[in-house]
């Protein structure tokens, strides 16, 4: 039987997928802007709104459930001391993708995502 999973592999492994992910999203919240692939800026966006909307509950909960997937005390800070009063208001639509066309060595599609203000 087949089933609906949601996300696209990227090619690499679940445990690989899973470390990228992480990486991508500390990175998007320390600088709030980064360059990658499309399909993985996609797969960004998805992951990362997940974890604003359960940082906005803004309690031990979820201050726990953020460094357990980001494992960046620095990072789990700006969180809940900028991004959380950012977006309090706000029901999703946190990231915006901007694609900025082909990488000039692979022709592999870039985008821009940040967060949104």
């Amino acid at each position: 039987m087949i089933k609906n999973h949601n996300g696209s592999k990227l090619g690499i492994t679940s445990s690989h997928k899973k470390a990228l992910l992480r990486s991508l999203a500390k990175e998007l919240f320390l600088h709030e802007k980064i360059t990658t692939t499309l399909p993985k800026a996609k797969e960004l966006v998805s992951y990362s709104e997940k974890l604003v909307t359960k940082a906005k509950k803004a309690d031990l909960s979820a201050i726990r459930a953020l460094h357990g997937e980001i494992n960046n005390k620095d990072v789990v800070k700006k969180v809940f001391d900028v991004l959380v009063p950012r977006y309090k208001a706000r029901n999703g639509g946190y990231t915006q993708i901007i694609r900025t066309g082909q990488r000039r060595g692979d022709a592999a599609e870039t985008a821009i995502v940040k967060l949104v203000i």
